[in-house]
């Protein structure tokens, strides 16, 4: 493992860096780096968030997810100079930072180090751990990329590290840029050359449709719960189905509650809950809180095993499903789709959930879904009736009047 030391900013370079974030945490950080000249030296744009796993006081282990990135700076970003390549330095929260490394060794360069650090001190994120201070994880990534192209990355990337995962996806990165121009000519990842849900840049024939998967029997429901300390703090029950398309052939997987591995972590304003399996490396339903008064899943991020062998994995942060209000759980007795992507969705049965505000470790009272309430087909029950009758009524009335009139025909 190479542990990075970062250096000095020098002095001689003028730095331009734009950073969009927006309040919603599924915006892109984009980053413009320009020399003393005036000229882009370096361009990235990117989405990523982390899961910290932590030990608590009392000697168990709690998993925490950050995507909230806030309050954002960018400190030590730079150009790079003779004795220093360029590097990506952004700092968010409360004592986070992520700082990406490159070299050059022609005719390619380096993305080379990627450092995550982040203060276990800080008693929001980690309330109750064990150990306090300052933790770096450094991770030798040495991806090689052709001078003068431009990396795109869009797949989901994870990088696994001493209790740390970092998820990192939509990336789009040039070091090194000639002449201030970024290049147009992409060098992509190797999952993107093989993912489906890279689109072409022009589109010049429509593409085929994607076969339907075989029909499968709805999966077995499982009761899921995350505790925090020495109470529950998440509840959910769900059987859940998974559809998944990868190089154009879809498959469907059931999981099975039995064997399935349950983790999670609770929070004022967001609360996760973690599954795994022997082909599951982790599937996260990330809820959050939304002005003040009610939860509604905001995010999923999975990554699992095939049966080709191949690794599928997908992260959405932008979500809007299973909404209601704080203090209560949601329901839903029949079969929901969550759509992650064009290439994942989630099929539930029998779903009701409760991320915050669990008493006694029991559901709240429910809010049930559009699709359980029965209540509406009264009205359009009546209201089909009523139609019917009026217009037989009104036929009948009309036949009447064309046999009276006939009664006084001139004979």
């Amino acid at each position: 493992m190479v542990y990075f030391r970062p250096s000095r900013l020098s002095g001689s370079g003028l730095l331009l860096l734009c950073l969009i974030l927006g309040a919603d945490q599924s915006h892109a950080l984009e980053l413009n780096l320009t020399d003393s000249s005036n000229a882009t030296c370096l361009y990235a744009k990117w989405q990523m968030n982390f899961t910290v796993t932590y030990e608590t006081t009392n000697k168990t282990y709690k998993t925490v997810n950050i995507s909230d990135l806030s309050n954002v700076t960018y400190e030590g970003s730079t150009c790079g100079d003779d004795q220093n390549g360029p590097r990506i330095a952004v700092q968010f929260g409360s004592g986070f930072s992520w700082i990406v490394n490159f070299t050059k060794h022609a005719p390619d360069y380096l993305i080379d180090t990627i450092s995550f650090s982040y203060n276990i001190h800080n008693h929001t994120t980690f309330p109750d751990a064990e150990h306090k201070g300052i933790i770096t994880i450094d991770n030798r990534v040495a991806l090689n990329v052709p001078l003068n192209d431009i990396f795109r990355c869009n797949s989901l990337l994870t990088i696994e590290n001493n209790n740390v995962t970092q998820h990192i996806w939509n990336v789009l990165v040039q070091a090194f840029v000639q002449n201030g121009t970024v290049s147009t000519k992409e060098y992509l990842c190797d999952e993107d050359k093989h993912a489906t849900t890279v689109a072409p840049i022009i589109h010049t024939t429509v593409p085929s449709p994607t076969p339907t998967p075989t029909p499968k029997e709805n999966p077995y429901v499982g009761n899921y719960s995350v505790r925090d300390g020495n109470s529950t703090c998440l509840l959910a029950t769900m059987g859940l189905q998974l559809n998944i398309t990868q190089d154009k052939v879809s498959s469907v997987i059931n999981i099975n509650p039995n064997s399935t591995g349950v983790t999670g972590s609770c929070h004022p304003q967001t609360a996760q809950l973690r599954l795994n399996s022997s082909n599951i490396k982790y599937l996260d339903f990330v809820f959050a809180v939304k002005n003040e008064n009610r939860f509604y899943l905001k995010e999923v991020n999975v990554s699992l095993n095939l049966a080709n062998g191949s690794v599928f994995s997908i992260a959405n942060n932008n979500l809007s499903y299973w909404d209601a209000p704080l203090g209560s759980s949601y329901m839903c007795h029949k079969e929901q789709t969550v759509s992650v992507s064009r290439t994942f969705q989630i099929n539930t049965f029998e779903l009701r959930v409760q991320p915050f505000n669990v008493m006694e470790g029991k559901y709240s009272t429910a809010q049930e879904c559009s699709l359980d309430d029965d209540t509406i087909l009264i009205p359009i029950i009546v209201g089909a009736g009523l139609s019917g009758l009026i217009i037989v009524i009104v036929i009948a009335y009309l036949i009447g009047r064309r046999k009276s009139y006939a009664g006084y025909q001139t004979l």
